[in-house]
């Protein structure tokens, strides 16, 4: 099974935490019957931005889901987990407040990827008031997202600069 980055704009579809919620448990139940399920959902605060981790055969089950279910599908992309793994990633019990998004270089391979993150990771100890939780790698190479529990925006600038890694955009996370 692969995983599968779905990106979308919800601020149409949801617009309270409970809203949310219950389009989640819907969407589960759907995906389930497509033989897909979502590994996460993160929503930035104001719904303006979600993304959906979907585990499954195919993209296209996940994206008709989705779209039957009045959800926009503006991006599509496998992915890979780095950083957890992806049992610990689907028990849910970890606390993200930031995304930052970095649109990789195309002379960066995913084996240098790799190697650079293994390199510089260890330079979050640096930032000790951020936590790192995950990031997902398009398998295309075209960008990444990264997962933080932070005290604020400047707090996710500091590791980011502590690990050496650029920043295309930072989201604010909706509370689950």
């Amino acid at each position: 099974m692969a995983l599968y980055l779905i990106e979308s704009s919800l601020k149409e579809v949801v617009s309270t935490k409970e809203e949310l919620n219950q389009k989640v448990s819907e969407l589960q139940a759907k995906l389930n019957e497509q033989n897909a399920s979502l590994v996460e959902v993160q929503v930035s605060k104001d719904f303006s931005r979600s993304f959906f981790i979907v585990e499954g055969e195919e993209q296209t089950a996940a994206t008709e889901t989705l779209k039957a279910d009045g959800i926009p599908v503006e991006l599509v992309k496998e992915v890979r987990l780095v950083g957890k793994e992806l049992g610990d990633v689907k028990k849910n019990n970890d606390v993200v407040n930031y995304l930052v998004e970095w649109n990789i270089p195309a002379e960066i391979t995913m084996d240098q990827y790799l190697a650079r993150k293994k390199k510089n990771s260890v330079h979050y100890q640096e930032v000790p008031e951020v936590a790192f939780s995950r990031t997902y790698v398009c398998e295309d190479m075209t960008k990444c997202l990264c997962f933080y529990d932070a005290p604020d925006e400047a707090a996710v600038k500091r590791a980011r600069e502590a690990v050496n890694t650029p920043i295309d955009s930072i989201t604010e996370l909706a509370e689950k």
